[in-house]
Order: C-alpha cells, then structure tokens, then sequence
C-alpha cells in the first residue's frame, strides 16, 4: 500500500485540500439526468452582509448531510446555493461606509447610491459563501444565485405584475410598521419584542355637557391621544351602556370624539374603556374601519409630531409624551401613572422603538393564498418535520394580514409601477410606458419604492431553477424535496414561500420543511451580541477542523428542539476523530503488503467476523431508516457507536489475536483482515455524511484505487450478512468480558495479573458457543486460559463467581489476589475503621458536641459512623473467606 495516514489527524493539514479536490472535480454539480432520480434541496439563502453563525452552521451541516447521503444513494442530488440581498441591512451597511468617506447618500441620488451598493456587494458579498465551503458545504456553486440576480429579478417583475393584474396587489393606506431612524416600513420578521419598563398613564376624558362626569382610560403610549377618534366599551358592559353614542372632550385637543361599543373591548382589563387611535395601532385601525371612524396620522416619518399636534407639533414622540403628560396633570385630567412591563416591538437592524402608523403602501391580498396554502398541509402535499410546527403554520395562516411589500429603500427590487404626471393614473408594467390609458400623457415617472427582501426570497425555490421561464432545471428538480430552516421563521418564509410557490407554479415548493431550533449557549441562554455569548463556528472549525463541529451540532439533535454548546463536546467530538484515525491506522499497518479477498463463503467465517458483519448490517439498515426520516441526531449514535464500541474498543481487539498469530493461521488472519476492512470501509461512509474530511482522507488512503467516499455507493443491507447466532455468541462473551473487568476492579487486581477462567455454560450447545470463541477472547478477559464445561467439576470453593445470563464464569481466587498481601492489607483497613468507628462514637456521645454543634455536622458523623460500621463488616468477611 503505497499511501499512508499521518501519524496524528490534524484538520488544518487536510480539510482545505480535499475541499478544492472536490471542488476541481465537479463532485458538488448536478445535472439534468432522467436516469437517475433527484433530490433537491434550496439552502436558505443567507444575507449578502452576513457573517456565519452557529446557527447558520447547523442549518447548513443538517443540508449537508442529507444532500451528501442521497448523492451516495444514488440521486442527482441538487443543493441550490445563493445569497438574499437583505435589503436594510445592506443599505445600513453602504450608508455608514459612505458616511466615512464623508458622502451623504441623499446628495448622490439614488443612481450613484445603488452603484456604490453594487460595489460593496462585489467585494463583501461572497464572504459568508466562503465560510460555508470552509464548513464542508457541498452545494453546487456553478449554479449559485443572489436574489437580485437578472433571472431573480425577472421572476420578480413577473410575480408583482401577474398578481397586480389578478387583483391580489393593490396600493392602499394600512397600519404598517415604520421604522423612525431607517424610515422604511417593516416586515413583522424584522421587529423584535421585547420587555421594557414603562408605565399606564391613566387620563380622564370629560363627556360632552354632563359637568364632573369622566370616562377613565389607560395608556402607554399618551402621545398617541392627539390621533384619538373614539373610546371603545364592551356591548356587555353594563357600567357604561349609558355612554355609547355620546361624546366627550378629548384633552389638549379641543375635538370631540364617540363613545362607541365593540366586542374587541376586554371589559376585565383596566377600566373596560379603550382609546381608539386607528392610524397608530393595529387592532384600533380594524375597529375604525369597523365605526368609520376618522383615522388621524399625527407623526412625521422621523417620529416627531406633524402639524396635526398643535402646540406639541415638531417635537419628538418622547418629548411631546412628557410635555402633554405635564399639560394633563395640570388640568386635573391625569388620574395617576402605575409602572408597567410591557412588550415593544423594536427594528431588529437599530434597535429603534418601531411605530404602527397608516401610511399609503403596497399590499398582497392574502385571503385566497392563505386558503391554498392550508389546503396543501390538508391534502399532505406539505409535511413538517416534526408535526407539531402543523399547529404554528395555521395559526398564523388562519390569522393573517394583508402583507405590506414596499419599502421607503433604494436597494431592492423596484416597484414596477409607473403614475402619469399628468393625470396620475398608476401603470404597472415590465418597463415605463410610452403613453396614458387615460389621459394620453407621456409623462411618467417610477414608484420610488422598493420590495419587501421576504418578496423575492418567498420565490427562491422556483426562481433559482429558472422559472418563469420552462427550463430542463425546473421540470427536472422542482419541487424541491425537503427545506431545512429553524422554526423561528416558519411564518415569515416559509409560509410565503408555500403560498407564492402555489399561486405560480401550481405545486407546493417543497414536500417536508424539516425544522431544527436554536444553538444556544451551556447555560440555555440564546446567542446574541448584547450577551455577548455568540461563539464563532470559525473558530471552532480553526481549533477543532470542521467534522468536530459538524459533529458536535448533530449529536443528540431531534428536529425542533433547542440544543447547547458545550465546548466540552467538541473536544469529544475531536476525540472520536482521533479515535477513528488511529484505529484506521493500525488497520492500515497489518494491511500493508497483504492481499486481502473476501472469503468465498461468508458462513465460514468465526463467530466474532459474523458478528461485526451483522452488526454493521443492522446499523447500515437503521441508519438509512433513521436518515429518511430525518432522524439525523438519532442515526449519527448509531455510527458513532457503532465504530467506537463495537469496531474499535472489542472487534479490533478481538481481531488482534488472529493477526499476532498470522503465520500460524495465515487464513484466519486474512478473514480477520478483510472483516476488519470491510467495517471500517462501510463504516466510513455511514459517517461520511457527518464528518466529510476525516473520512474522504481515510477511504482514498485506505483504498487508493478509489476516486472519492463522496461518489461511493451509500451501503446497503444484506440478509447474508445477517448471522444472529454469531451476534449472541460474541455478546455472550461481552458480556462475561465486563462482568471479569468489573469484579477485578472492585477487587484491586493489576492488569498484568492473568487468571484461569472456567466458564460453566447452562447447556451443552452454550458451551459449545463459548468454545468456539474463546481464543479471541483470552486477552480481553485478562485469562491465561480459559476452561469451558457444562459443571463445576475441578473449580475450587473459594472461587469468585461472576454471573451472566446464560453461564457462571468462576475465577480461581489465588489468581486472582496474593492471599497472605491480602490478609495483611485487609487487617490494616480493620484497624483503621476500628479507630475512625471509637473517634465517631466519642464525638456522639459527647453532650457538650450533640447539643451545641450544628444538627448538620451531628447528623454527618451519624452517616459517617454508619458507613465505617458497614465497610467493618465486610472487610471481617473478606478476612474470614481468606483464612478459612
């Protein structure tokens, strides 16, 4: 064997080389093949300015390792990578940089912003995409794609248009969330709740010509009163049944609003009246459309007052809260301010209090949609993976709003609507048009709008495949088969995806969504900037290698549970490399030079060849099984413990006694070597999907004739290598094994100390089993030999007997112990514990200790005396035996 491992595994020495061997010989891409069948998977595509992550890292590994396993298997497997453009974060990012240089994006319009954008994401966009490859990621980067791409951005116009045209796009005023510093509408993905200390300002409003009478209403947000148009009661309520329908004085404004009555008023919370302010809250604005009410818009878009505010008009929210707080008080209208925790939503990207505000946008009617997506989980079309995440894809389905599509950004796909300057008539269309339908103008100018990111991501699966043109790709890998996403996204994704994808293409975009949760810290906590508990997975893969990491992620993952990082695991994760490394290479070493055939009969073989053969039987069958159900936590056990109990800590210390007496049984030896091969080799690709590097490196040097593990065949269950009498000889002999080395540690014996073993088996066929095998067990079970026989014919009263469930094995005590060392060493221990008992039993009956010492320490020397008094006892019937 002309190739051989290094003496210790070292990731940094051979993960970037086999990365670009793989790379270079195209192993990544799929083909259009009507032979084979295919699997596709799209990886979610990470943002242009990201940086990986952990949990980036187990999403991408969970890929990986499906992707990897059915290309084995056989299919054309497609994993479809890209990037998002991420619109806010990328113009965030542009706009600080040119702030730097000293350039004001304003002042450069947008034509020279976007070519500046364009620039960055040249040079910073691959970034994330290189930390992925340096992962193991084997998605097919010929075919890789960015949202803003031309064919993307096609798909784009032509989704936009046809849902236009449908009736399901329109432009109206809606509640929205505003962001006051980015001063773009959000996506409810991009606002983040959190718990802030705030407090109810209760304020009375006077009703209209009855003196001294007031409605008491609670808020958190007083500000927002200058936009009131009613206060809403319960019908139920009987406390105010009087006032629906009068009026009253809203304060610092000098309006009169309704009192109206409305069953979304929970008349057990607060005083059971509600301000309703439509233009500045969600809920109110429904109940406004509901009454008809007025809806008053009293912010700028940088969250300071408008004219609307009177005497507060220009101030900030904040400023204007105070001043009208104070205004309220001294008209004898504030009734008193009661702290209150409560959720605020903040923009995820500045971290600024985000404002519900009506504002003109553009909105995707989601009634019908929604009905076709909840349909697709009814008829099955659609699984998730677990079950459970069915209950969170229809409750936000059967409760959702229309969705807000535009931004107020530049970087984006652009609205295609164009207004008349002349008439304002509005124009969608696939490029400006020449002349009015109405009017006959030529004047037009675009909708400075932008796209919500979620628009064009909600396309990804179709649009990275070609559509809407019909192209080989999307006949052939569409619809995908699985996704893999963590659960925090499931409505702000893959919903969209799910309903675009049926509305377009007729098809669900994917069969499973398998969902995984969160990578948090040892202590439970999530990973984030603020905690500054975020680990870098490059840093790990740096001081680890990458298939540590992959390993770590994956061990003891059930599909959409949390899991934590421990750094401990990973240094068990490169342990178990180490581990396979090093038996890889001892297998290696006994190989060299040897030709080694498989056996032409297979029940030929011992009990201890059969039995790893059918052990690896089972677990390439359960694996598989575990792999199709994307148990992939469950199934990397399986190999794991597979290759580091059965193949290494017994079979390759079983084996050992063959190949040490090789010229003696040149035949055993080279059945042992081929067994020994054959359940490494397959072994290696059971784990090869987990741990990429380590066992390409292994495989192609074990077997130099091969090109890759990566384009081996996945193996396959075998029913002749299915041997159950073997598998319950040697797990006898295990089990006799462990029961030796447990009674020989318990007794102190050394390891170099070899005894007689008679094993006295419960019939003659278990006898004849355990003689079979007992020559390769003789060194694991520290026996200088053993003796196999069906009584206890010859074996000697003090033998020490160890039981198993179809033998007695019995262990001559001489052998075990030298008598008269042992008789000195035990009546050395009677001494002591005779001592620490008389020491005991002064300190308990001593009053003076009893009464005043803590009860804790009295009850200790209690427990203590009762251990000494126990461990006595024994030591006396040790002593007793061995003088006897």
């Amino acid at each position: 064997m002309s190739k051989e491992l290094a003496k210790t595994y070292d990731p940094k020495g051979i993960e970037d080389r086999l990365y670009k061997k793989w790379m270079d010989n195209g192993y990544f891409h799929a083909k259009v093949n009507p032979d084979k069948k295919p699997f596709t998977i799209v990886m979610p595509p990470p943002n242009v300015t990201g940086q990986l992550h952990m949990g980036h890292a187990l999403d991408e590994t969970m890929q990986d390792i499906l992707i990897r396993f059915k290309r084995m298997e056989g299919y054309e497997a497609l994993w479809q990578p890209g990037t998002d453009h991420a619109a806010i974060a990328t113009e965030v990012k542009v706009t600080e940089k040119l702030k730097k240089e000293g350039i004001d994006k304003n002042a450069i319009g947008r034509e020279e912003f976007l070519k500046y954008a364009w620039e960055w994401k040249e040079e910073y966009g691959g970034k994330i995409i290189n930390q992925l490859k340096k992962l193991g990621a084997s998605a097919d980067w010929e075919r890789e794609r960015f949202t803003m791409d031309e064919g993307c951005s096609r798909a784009v116009q032509e989704v936009f248009i046809k849902l236009y045209e449908k009736g399901y796009i329109y432009k109206g005023s809606r509640i929205i969330n505003w962001c006051p510093v980015c001063q773009t509408s959000i996506s409810d993905a991009e606002v983040e709740h959190e718990d802030q200390d705030g407090f109810f300002w209760h304020i009375n409003y006077p009703i209209v010509g009855e003196e001294g009478r007031f409605v008491e209403i609670a808020t958190t947000r007083p500000e927002t009163l200058l936009g009131d148009t009613a206060v809403a009661v319960n019908p139920e309520d009987e406390r105010y049944k009087d006032l629906v329908g009068k009026m009253l004085e809203l304060p610092l404004t000098g309006r009169q609003i309704p009192v109206i009555a409305d069953e979304y008023v929970d008349k057990e919370f607060g005083t059971g009246c509600v301000k309703i302010t439509p233009a500045h809250d969600p809920n109110d604005f429904e109940v406004g459309r509901r009454h008809n009410l007025q809806e008053i818009n009293i912010l700028n878009d940088d969250a300071t007052i408008n004219e609307l505010g009177g005497k507060y008009a220009g101030m900030d929210r904040y400023e204007a809260r105070k001043a009208m707080v104070e205004d309220l008080d001294k008209l004898g209208l504030l009734v008193k301010v009661v702290p209150h925790n409560h959720s605020v939503g903040t923009h995820d990207r500045c971290g600024t209090t985000v404002e519900p505000m009506i504002k003109p946008q553009w909105f995707v009617k989601m009634d019908e949609m929604a009905k076709a997506a909840i349909k697709a989980l009814d008829d099955g079309d659609l699984e998730f993976v677990p079950a459970r995440f069915d209950k969170t894809y229809l409750h936000w389905l059967e409760n959702i709003r229309d969705w807000c599509i535009s931004r107020q950004l530049w970087w984006g796909h652009r609205i295609p609507a164009y207004y008349c300057d002349d008439c304002k008539e509005t124009v969608v269309a696939r490029e400006m048009p020449k002349i009015c339908p109405k009017c006959g103008g030529t004047h037009f100018h675009q909708d400075e709008d932008t796209l919500d990111t979620w628009f064009s991501s909600a396309l990804w699966p179709f649009s990275t495949l070609g559509w809407p043109e019909k192209t080989p790709e999307l006949e052939y890998f569409y619809p995908t088969d699985v996704l893999v996403t963590g659960y925090d996204i499931i409505f702000f994704w893959v919903i969209r995806m799910v309903f675009s994808a049926l509305e377009q293409t007729g098809k669900a975009p994917f069969h499973h969504v398998l969902i995984h949760g969160l990578v948090r810290d040892s202590q439970g906590r999530k990973m984030s900037k603020s905690l500054g508990n975020g680990i870098d997975p490059l840093e790990v893969i740096d001081k680890y290698g990458a298939d540590a990491l992959r390993l770590t992620l994956i061990t003891g993952n059930a599909p959409g549970n949390d899991m934590r990082f421990y750094w401990e695991r990973v240094e068990s994760s490169r342990n178990f490399a180490n581990k396979i490394w090093n038996a890889s290479r001892f297998i290696m070493m006994n190989l060299e030079g040897k030709t080694v055939t498989e056996p032409e009969d297979l029940n030929g073989l011992c009990a201890e060849d059969k039995w790893i053969l059918s052990k690896l039987n089972t677990v390439i069958k359960d694996v598989t099984e575990n792999m199709d159900k994307y148990e992939l936590g469950i199934a990397v056990q399986k190999v794991y413990d597979f290759l580091w109990d059965e193949l290494c800590d017994w079979y390759i210390e079983i084996a050992k006694v063959r190949l040490w007496k090789a010229q003696e049984d040149p035949k055993a030896a080279g059945e042992a070597l081929w067994t020994l091969r054959t359940a490494l080799t397959q072994g290696l690709k059971l784990l090869h999907p987990f741990m990429p590097f380590i066992t390409e490196e292994i495989y192609c040097t074990l077997l130099p004739e091969e090109e890759s593990i990566m384009i081996s065949d996945w193996p396959v269950y075998k029913d002749e290598w299915n041997f159950p009498e073997a598998e319950l000889a040697v797990e006898s002999f295990k089990e006799v094994v462990k029961g030796i080395r447990n009674t020989r540690n318990s007794m102190n014996v050394p390891q170099n100390r070899k005894t007689h073993l008679y094993i006295v088996g419960k019939d003659e066929k278990i006898c004849q089993m355990y003689e079979k095998s007992s020559r390769s067990f003789i060194n694991l079970a520290y026996a200088s030999q053993i003796h196999v026989q069906d009584n206890k014919d010859g074996i000697g009263e003090d033998a020490v007997s160890v039981v198993v469930s179809n033998a007695v094995v019995y262990l001559p005590l001489e052998d075990l112990i030298d008598r008269e060392k042992e008789i000195e060493r035990l009546t050395k221990e009677q001494d002591r514990l005779t001592k620490e008992i008389a020491r005991c039993d002064g300190m308990l009956s001593n009053p003076n200790f009893v009464n005043k010492a803590p009860a804790d320490k009295v009850d200790a020397e209690k427990a203590k005396l009762a251990k000494y008094k126990e461990m006595k006892e024994k030591v006396i019937t040790q002593l007793e035996q061995l003088k006897k």
